[in-house]
This record gives C-alpha cells, sequence and structure tokens, in this order.
C-alpha cells in the first residue's frame, strides 16, 4: 500500500495540481480505468492504439481517486474534458485530484522511485530471455524458508508494471525478488535503476524480442543493463554458466558475479541428475557441500534455475538444507509445463509462451515423461522472431527430428517450418498440420488413448491454452 498524499506525488512528479485536495491520501496506483482498490491513482498510458486519457471518467466512476494527466494544462482543460463525459462520471469527476504532468509514463517512475526510496528492504532483480518468472518464484520460495519474501505479483515486470510492483512493497519484509522484464533498448536498465537491485539473476539469453536487437549478443549486452540498478552498490551478479552469451561477457561490466549451472567450473552446480519417481532429482554442490534437491516441476531446465535459487539463497545467509526443502513445495504456474491427468492421458500445459529455446526444452520434458502411451506434441506459432522468423521455426524442427516421441501436430503458418525441417531430415516422426486448433482439438479427441501424453507449445496469442480447455471439458 502506497500510504502517500497528493502532495507528495506532484512533488515527486515534478507536476501541477489542477484541481482536488492536496492532502488526499493515495494507496493505490491504478493503469485500469475499469477497476480499483480505493484511494487509487489513475495513470493514463498512451499506447500505440489506444490513449487511456479518454478513460479518466471510466477510472473516477470505478472509485480512483486521482489521476495524472498530459493532456490537460488548466483547469478549463478539465471543464471542457468533463462536459463530454456521462452524467455518474461528470458528477464524480469534479470533485477528484488532477495532476498535470509531461509524460505520464515518466511520472509513473517517479512515483515508482518515491515508493522505493522509502523501503529498506533488499532486492535481488532476475531477468533472462527465459524461465524469469519460474526463476522469480523458486528464488522466492527458497529464501522463505527462513526470510519474509517480497516478490513481484503477476507479470508487473516492465517499465510500466514494475512500478505498480514497487508500490506493493513494504518494509515488514527482509528481502524482495523483482523480475525485470525488456521489450525494447533501454528499458531495461531504466527499470533496474528504479528496482535499486543489489543482487541480479540472468537465466539465459535467447531470441525473444530479437526483432528490436538484431542478433543474440545484442540481447545479452541488453540484459547485463541490469547492473545500472547497482547504482553506487558494489552489486553481486549470479550468471548461468551454462549459457554461452552469458559466459562470453560476464565480465564485461565490471561487477562481481557467480556463476551457477551444471558444469564442472560452476560456482553453484546440479551434479547426479536423475529422474525418480516422476520427480527430478539432483546433488546441490557448493564449496565442499553437497546437498540433495527433489524438484516437483518438470523439465531439466529447470534444475539450473533450482540451482540459481539455491546460490542465492546461500548468498543472503539462508540454510541450504532448508531451501532446498522448501523448494520441493514450488509447482510451478498456469500454462507453464502444468500436468493434467485427465480421460485416461496427460496433458502437459505449456502455453504461456515461446521461443525456440523454450520450445526445445519442452520436447525435451515430452520425451523423458515416463509413460506406457504415445508422446503426441502439438506446437504452433512463435511470436516476435524478427526477420528469422522461419529459420528459428525450422531450428526448432531440427532439433525435433533428431527427438523420442511418437507424432507431433502443427498450428500456424510458420509453425509449417517445424514440420519442413522434419521432412529435410528424414524424421520418421509423423507429422499433421492443422489449419485451427479445434481441428486439433477433434483429431486428439478421437485417437488419444490410455497412457498418451500431449504437449502443448505455442506462443500466448495462439491460444492453444484452449486446447487443454476443450480437452478437459472433453472428461467432464
Amino acid at each position: 500500500m502506497l500510504n502517500i498524499t497528493v502532495k507528495d506525488i506532484v512533488k515527486a512528479v515534478n507536476g501541477v495540481l489542477l484541481c482536488g485536495d492536496e492532502n488526499q491520501s493515495i494507496e493505490h496506483i491504478s493503469i485500469d480505468s475499469r477497476s480499483s482498490q480505493g484511494k487509487d491513482i489513475f495513470v493514463p498510458i498512451i499506447g500505440e492504439k489506444v490513449d487511456a486519457h479518454q478513460f479518466i471518467g471510466q477510472a473516477f466512476a470505478v472509485g480512483c481517486v486521482a489521476s495524472l494527466t498530459s493532456e490537460h494544462k488548466t483547469y478549463e482543460d478539465i471543464e471542457k474534458t468533463i462536459q463530454t463525459w456521462k452524467d455518474e462520471e461528470r458528477e464524480k469527476g469534479i470533485s477528484k485530484v488532477w495532476i498535470s504532468v509531461a509524460n505520464t509514463i515518466d511520472a509513473l517512475h517517479a512515483i515508482g522511485r518515491l515508493c522505493r526510496s522509502r523501503i529498506l528492504v533488499p532486492a535481488v532483480g532476475v531477468t533472462g530471455s527465459v524461465g524469469k518468472t519460474t526463476t522469480r518464484e523458486m528464488i522466492a520460495t527458497a529464501l522463505s524458508a527462513e526470510k519474509r519474501v517480497f516478490k513481484t505479483s503477476k507479470n508487473y515486470n516492465s517499465s510500466i508494471g514494475l512500478p505498480i510492483t514497487l508500490s506493493e512493497m513494504s518494509n515488514d519484509y527482509d528481502i524482495a525478488v523483482l523480475e525485470l522484464g525488456m521489450n525494447v533498448p533501454g528499458e531495461l536498465g531504466t527499470i533496474a535503476q528504479l528496482a535499486d537491485i543489489d543482487v541480479a539473476v540472468l537465466t539465459n539469453i535467447g531470441v525473444a524480442h530479437i526483432e528490436y536487437f538484431g542478433t543474440q549478443e545484442a540481447i545479452c549486452r541488453e540484459k547485463y543493463t541490469i547492473t545500472k540498478g547497482f547504482g553506487e552498490k558494489t552489486g553481486m551478479m549470479f550468471l548461468n554458466g551454462d549459457d554461452p552469451y552469458l559466459m562470453q561477457l560476464k565480465d564485461s561490466t565490471g561487477y562481481p558475479y557467480k556463476i551457477y549451472g551444471t558444469k564442472p567450473e560452476c560456482d553453484y552446480r546440479a551434479e547426479n541428475i536423475r529422474m525418480e519417481n516422476g520427480h527430478y532429482q539432483f546433488d546441490f554442490v557448493f564449496g565442499s557441500r553437497r546437498v540433495p534437491v527433489v524438484l516437483s516441476v518438470l523439465g531439466n531446465h529447470n534444475v539450473i534455475n533450482a540451482v540459481g535459487a539455491l546460490a542465492v539463497a546461500d548468498y543472503f545467509g539462508v540454510d541450504v538444507e532448508k531451501a532446498a526443502k522448501a523448494l520441493t513445495s514450488f509447482t510451478g504456474f498456469q500454462n507453464r509445463l502444468q500436468t493434467f491427468h485427465t480421460g485416461g492421458y496427460t496433458i502437459i500445459d505449456d502455453t504461456y509462451n515461446a521461443s525456440p529455446a523454450s520450445m526445445k526444452a519442452g520436447l525435451s520434458v515430452l520425451c523423458g515423461y515416463e509413460t506406457a502411451g504415445r508422446k503426441i506434441a502439438v506446437l504452433g506459432d512463435m511470436f516476435e522472431l524478427g526477420s528469422r522468423t522461419k529459420e528459428y521455426h525450422y531450428e526448432v524442427g531440427e532439433f525435433a527430428a533428431d527427438q523420442t516421441f511418437d507424432e507431433l501436430i502443427l498450428i500456424g503458418t510458420n509453425a509449417e517450418q517445424i514440420g519442413k525441417a522434419m521432412k529435410d531430415k528424414k524424421s520418421n516422426i509423423p507429422v499433421r498440420v492443422m489449419d485451427k486448433k479445434e481441428d486439433a482439438v477433434a483429431y486428439l479427441k478421437e485417437h488419444l488413448g490410455e497412457g498418451d501424453v500431449v504437449y502443448l507449445k505455442a506462443s500466448n496469442g495462439m491460444k492453444l491454452k484452449e486446447i487443454t480447455k476443450a480437452l478437459m471439458e472433453n472428461d467432464n
């Protein structure tokens, strides 16, 4: 909860109070004009398609008590706008707080800085192309063995979302774990500075958003700008030693680092990785110590994420055996390698999002899954891959051709490149190309049998999660 006043905000954003009570208390930030938690300040974002200034009246109507604006410079401007509103919005809008600013996103950042300046809690910043959210949650889980942990809520990890996350922090916690994302050049460094982090965790370098950066090396350099969040502090980086790009540039920032992963040279590493009774197990090795770990989430890549989490826990003085025990309770997220058992078969829903690296990792999970039935992959288009989109899909197909599963269903124009690569490599795995999700559902309902496993993966915009829903409904 913010617990600041309008007067505090006006000063922080270098704004002008056009009307309303400067002593009005503000407890929450809202960027959604359809909802209010009570005593919210509404921040209208000007997007590529929609200017949220047109929804200020709606925000007031649902309970927001204040709004920023970059489109009103005088009270007369406000009066003109209010006259265009519906009656119920007009009545409430007159008595609300309006703060004029030059740019609403810059002002949102200023509010975020104000919030962070009042919190003495040390923070861990987590970034990477794949696995940020899972690693964030694993770190938070490991730390929670002995500490009160604040963590990023929902997907508030961007230049717009992070200030909202910071507004929810308080000094009631011992440590914060903050997910830091990026979509365009310069964004990560900016939000890392807002987060004022003490430790940075870099999970890996993939090709997500490569259309904005050009090369993976450029993405890697951008990821290292997370160190801007250290400010005047010494800082510490935790780097995935299994990622060649991170290792290539590990000395580029001048900040100290620890390496985690599966290789012998890693400061923190996983050894004796195995699957037993449906669970990934390994030995967490650091220095002269060896701690057994059992995970409840699928994927060999989650072994590496777990090693990073335990490394951070050790850095902050948490008993590693307790942290490892806590990690056993982590069962993952909705639509991220989420497992459903229904109708005699199993669904592995990994439809939250997709990149070439995560799709390959998911296929590995499918191939390693213990079952007496068939293993079927349903893959769709991956987005935001730029000019090399077809090439990256083809690359996934080359990988898939060498895997051991029984059938592949493809949905989407670019996904067809996966099938082309498998054909070119003379794979024996049957490939079926479907025009629509509904076609895949109909086929699966007819052909799935006892013990079969279906793995679903594509970018979120493909909405393959609807296949999971349809198959689950079939069971009911």
